[in-house]
């Protein structure tokens, strides 16, 4: 593939945005190793420009025929090293996977039974029911067994794009093994105490974990167990969240941080006179829990750790060394590790970020951005700030998702 095209603007009125993105693009579109007859395109635009949506697709599809289209509505979207939130703005890329390689899927227009769909980009209304579980079942189809997105984030319509616009359910683009692509998922909340196992829950009411009265483990992670009135504790339990991992997933890192399948979920309600504790979820005996809290500086080094990972796949910066004669015919000590080989160049990418999170919390505007523009370098990138995050099989809240897709060959 070559590099995409990308290109983003505010404007209050949708064809000013529009009129200010597609020169951005044409003008790309003319370098040498770029996308010169684009087969897909995603489009992101704020909610603020959701009315227009329809006429948004239906003028990129004027201008690029031939092209299929993806995306979503959030309260911001972001390009390379800026973002723009709650602000009438759009982000648009376009890329050239091959056609064969790839299948736009929707409500009306499922994936065909012959495709071989490895991984998928999906998108969703969060209003749709039983979501957690249509969203597991799309990665069972996957070969792979991979999803990465997010929710529709909107203060009006939540709608999604699929080579037209819709509401409710989920869509998207399934790409088959042949599309290579890294995918890795951030985490922005800090454990406050030791993950545990739930031992008595019914719904979404955790009355014990390990045996002990739920709530009371959390009034001891929260310093506030000398309360005599759980209540009197309520602006401190506000502000904590639960983090909830499967039995045999580890919960907490060796550097005291989240694991990647731990899905971070809201602390609803607390029982003062059965002593448990209510969260936005319902999970099963034996699954593990950690009472946590939104962590800017934690977020910031996970946001550093995943970008380094995603660039050591590309790039690894040592391989293991040669056998002793070849290395001794380079004019190599037999010690001495291989030269670096040329990794696979990224030609796009794709960041699905929680709507709490954004350049504020890391410390100002464009600030998340700008620590994945300096960690990437200055790569085609889109993406929007979500209402739930979709990585692997399970929704999360509180992440972010960063998925960059590459040439597939040593540049």
């Amino acid at each position: 593939m070559n590099t995409f095209l990308h290109a983003h603007a505010a404007h209050p009125d949708w064809r000013m945005a529009l009129s200010m993105v597609l020169p951005q693009l044409d003008a790309q579109r003319g370098r040498p190793g770029a996308v010169a007859q684009p087969t897909l395109g995603w489009l992101y635009l704020t909610d603020h420009l959701a009315a227009h949506a329809d006429a948004l697709l239906d003028e990129l599809r004027r201008h690029f025929p031939g092209t299929h289209w993806v995306g979503s509505v959030g309260v911001g979207v972001m390009g390379s090293g800026v973002e723009y939130f709650d602000e009438p703005a759009l982000s648009v890329m376009l890329g050239d996977p091959p056609r064969g390689s790839f299948q736009v899927f929707s409500g009306v227009q499922p994936l065909p039974p012959g495709f071989a769909a490895h991984t998928a980009l999906v998108h969703a209304d969060p209003a749709t029911p039983d979501m957690d579980e249509l969203v597991g079942e799309l990665a069972d189809r996957m070969q792979g067994g991979y999803l990465f997105g997010g929710l529709a984030a909107s203060r009006s319509r939540a709608l999604h794009v699929a080579d037209g616009v819709w509401d409710g359910g989920l869509s998207g683009v399934a790409f088959d093994a042949s599309v290579p692509l890294v995918s890795r998922v951030t985490q922005g909340c800090q454990p406050v105490g030791p993950a545990r196992r739930i031992t008595q829950v019914e719904r979404n009411v955790v009355a014990t974990l390990d045996d002990e009265p739920a709530l009371d483990c959390l009034l001891r992670d929260l310093a506030l167990d000398g309360e005599t009135d759980p209540r009197q504790a309520l602006p401190r339990l506000q502000r904590t969240l639960v983090g909830l991992s499967d039995a045999a997933s580890p919960a907490i890192s060796r550097a005291g941080q989240f694991g990647v399948d731990t899905r971070v979920r809201h602390l609803i309600g607390i029982d003062p006179r059965q002593r448990g504790i209510a969260v936005a979820d319902e999970p099963a005996e034996g699954m593990q829990l950690a009472f946590c809290a939104r962590d800017a500086q934690a977020a910031r080094r996970d946001l550093v750790r995943i970008c380094a990972e995603i660039r050591e796949e590309l790039e690894p910066e040592v391989l293991p060394p040669p056998a002793p004669v070849p290395a001794l015919a380079r004019g190599l000590s037999p010690e001495a590790p291989r030269p670096c080989e040329a990794g696979r160049r990224i030609v796009g990418a794709v960041y699905v970020s929680c709507a709490g999170r954004g350049g504020p919390h890391f410390g100002g505007p464009s600030a998340e951005l700008q620590i994945v523009r300096h960690a990437l370098g200055d790569v085609p990138l889109t993406g929007f700030f979500a209402g739930g995050e979709i990585a692997h099989r399970h929704l999360y809240g509180y992440t972010g998702v960063l998925t960059v897709l590459t040439d597939g060959q040593a540049a």
